[in-house]
């Protein structure tokens, strides 16, 4: 599997969808599927049955929907505008995630 682009913690714009130009955390990566959960982003109603023993009420809840990772974009971290993401190669051997905008490092 490829290196991550988007990981979990990071902030990143919503740059298509009905939640377009939203700006929010990642809260969860699913690399297998190729989406991410973000917060309060795409939004669906999931209908749930009263479960007492799991303390579940019961009704319509609003929950996060996997979105596409191809519809997210980092925010950079030093100018906080939208940026694509490479990767770097550092002296002691590790690799890390550098914003193309202001070249720095992801963390």
């Amino acid at each position: 599997m490829a290196k991550q682009k988007i990981k979990k913690g990071d902030t990143v714009l919503v740059i298509a969808g009905r939640d377009r130009g939203t700006r929010a955390k990642v809260l969860r990566v699913l690399p297998r599927d190729g989406k991410a959960i973000v917060e309060r982003v795409n939004l669906v109603k999931k209908h749930t049955r009263p479960n007492p023993q799991r303390q579940v009420q019961g009704g319509i809840l609003e929950t996060e929907a996997p979105i596409r990772l191809s519809n997210l974009m980092l925010i950079d971290p030093e100018s906080g505008k939208p940026t694509k993401v490479g990767f770097k190669r550092l002296e002691d051997g590790r690799t890390v995630r550098v914003a193309k905008v202001s070249g720095a490092t992801v963390s």
